[in-house]
């Protein structure tokens, strides 16, 4: 009797731990966090760079994809108008912080949810866009990264302005479907080509294909020069850019690096992957607790002006000597 209770109580005990066991393995996965990672962008392929950056940044606070961290992607496939339902679907999904890698995505994320922590890049600047109250103390559930990609377009003009003093027609490129930062851009550079006393011509790209429509209008409307602003549709175009560029014979400056490496010739900007990666820090802190409010919106501290070089002796330019002494680097 004695041996027949002793195991039906190890048999009850044994029920017991087999059915503590999924219930243990389920709490353990969901006390693994989850990132919503969202942008406007068509796949992970497209922004391998930034993703990488963002995850490496991810990687320093201890949080690792896949071992104690999760990332779910949403990718707008280059239409705005998909990410409201994007960043509702990542709230339906209760995720611990989201990610946003442009403008356009904080924005919805930021019209979905007043709770969820939000972190973003992008080139605006965040207050006049609406994100934040302010760059050192952002208030709600709203912070992130700004590489000031816009507020440079002055710059990047009078460096064109150097490079070919005689032209007369000059081009900015600019996405409608991001109008804030198209409407800053082109404010920023009329301005400066007043200044100078160019005649700006606005060119519009909402799709890969209109880039190239874009570039085709450029021997029709006899443009000198092309400024692209820094939009993450153009900025996932590297190859794209450069070969449409030396195809039109036009000299074009850029908001990034990542073109010049390609083919374009030239750029001035900040390193947009250490904004990435900057963001991804700050996911991972927020993760640990730290709140969106006290942390102030990460700003710039060094531009880097480069050239290529082989891509203006294809173009039939001399760089002048006082821009190759300005340059960060120059690639022969």
């Amino acid at each position: 009797m004695n041996a027949h209770l002793h195991r039906r109580s190890f048999l009850t005990l044994l029920g017991a731990s087999a059915s503590a066991w999924p219930l243990a393995a389920r709490a353990q996965q969901q006390a693994t966090p989850v990132v919503g990672y969202i942008s406007t962008l068509r796949s992970s392929e497209v922004d391998a760079g930034r993703v990488a950056a963002f995850r490496k940044g991810l990687s320093q606070t201890g949080y690792l994809e896949g071992r104690n961290v999760l990332i779910e992607y949403r990718w707008a496939q280059d239409e705005t108008a998909r990410l409201p339902a994007l960043a509702a679907d990542l709230i339906s999904r209760r995720v611990a912080v989201i990610a946003a890698g442009d403008l356009p995505s904080a924005l919805a994320a930021k019209a979905a949810t007043a709770t969820i922590p939000i972190v973003f890049e992008t080139a605006a600047d965040p207050v006049q866009a609406g994100l934040v109250a302010s760059l050192n103390r952002p208030g709600g559930n709203v912070t992130g990264v700004t590489n000031m990609g816009v507020e440079l377009g002055a710059k990047r003009l009078g460096i064109l302005h150097e490079l070919s003093p005689g032209a007369v027609r000059i081009a900015v490129l600019v996405n409608p479907n991001n109008p804030l930062i198209a409407e800053a851009w082109v404010k920023d550079t009329q301005a400066a080509a007043a200044a100078v006393r160019w005649q700006l011509e606005i060119l519009t790209a909402r799709t890969i294909g209109e880039i190239d429509e874009a570039f085709a209008s450029i021997a029709q409307k006899r443009i000198d020069a092309l400024l692209v602003s820094p939009d993450n549709l153009f900025t996932s175009r590297h190859v794209q850019f450069a070969t449409q560029a030396v195809r039109h014979a036009v000299p074009v400056i850029y908001s990034d690096r990542g073109y010049v490496q390609v083919g374009g010739l030239m750029s001035y900007g900040t390193n947009i992957l250490d904004a990435y990666h900057q963001a991804g820090i700050y996911t991972g802190r927020i993760l640990k607790g730290d709140k969106p409010a006290d942390l102030p919106v990460m700003q710039p501290t060094k531009f880097e002006f480069v050239i290529n070089l082989q891509t203006a002796r294809t173009l039939g330019l001399t760089i002048p000597p006082t821009l190759l002494a300005l340059a960060d680097e120059v690639i022969e």
